[in-house]
Order: C-alpha cells, then sequence, then structure tokens
C-alpha cells in the first residue's frame, strides 16, 4: 500500500494543490518499507490525481481539498482523508495505528486566489 501526503517543510500541507511536494510512505501491514519525497510537478486541473495514480497511490492525506478533487481521486481508486495536520511522520504514524480518519471537509476559499474556477 502506498500513501501519500501533501507536504510543506515537514508538515502536512493546507492544501494539497500547491504543496512543495509529497512523502510517499510504502506499507507492507503496519510496517514503513520505505519514505521518499515526490516534489509537486505543478498544479493543473486534475493533473495531481493522475499524477499520483501513476505512483500507485492507496491514500492521499492532506489539510485540505476541493470537492473536484476529492471526485477525481476517488475517481482513481484513491481514498482521501483531509483535515490532518501536524509532522508527516507522526500523521503516517496515526494513519497506521488506525487513529487518522478525515474531517470530510471541502475547501471552498484560498487565499492564494480570487477565482477557485477550474481549481482542484
Amino acid at each position: 500500500m502506498k500513501i501519500a501526503i501533501a507536504k510543506d517543510g515537514s508538515n502536512v500541507s493546507s492544501h494539497f494543490g500547491h504543496c512543495q511536494g509529497f512523502q510517499v510512505y510504502d506499507l507492507e501491514g503496519d510496517q514503513i518499507t520505505l519514505s521518499r519525497f515526490v516534489e509537486n510537478p505543478g498544479h493543473q486541473p486534475g493533473a495531481l490525481p493522475r499524477f499520483l495514480k501513476e505512483l500507485d497511490t492507496n491514500v492521499i492525506i492532506c489539510g485540505g481539498m476541493g470537492l473536484k478533487a476529492q471526485q477525481l481521486f476517488k475517481e482513481n481508486s484513491i481514498n482521501v482523508i483531509v483535515g490532518a495536520s501536524g509532522p508527516t511522520d507522526e500523521v503516517i504514524n496515526t494513519y497506521i495505528s488506525g487513529h487518522l480518519s478525515s474531517t470530510g471537509s471541502v475547501c471552498k476559499e484560498h487565499a492564494h486566489s480570487s477565482d477557485c474556477g477550474g481549481h482542484e
């Protein structure tokens, strides 16, 4: 199983689309077998769900995400967990322990743009 966590610095990014990249963890059962950083290839409508699908990602974890992006991830058979925060290594351990759940929240406002038309 592969889990991608949207990352800024060492923490979960508050908005996945504009993160620096993704900390990708390979899991076998409850053991991390590999952890690597993958740079964000750029924020284009629909591109990140496809990009993470090509990496064989099963779950995306982030702070916030728009509705369209959540739908695109689901269409690509990638589970979405939103509402996460803190250091990525702590968040992955919380996920592995079964204590991380999605808040189900949807980003509707973005400080980075006055117009989110076509926004992921």
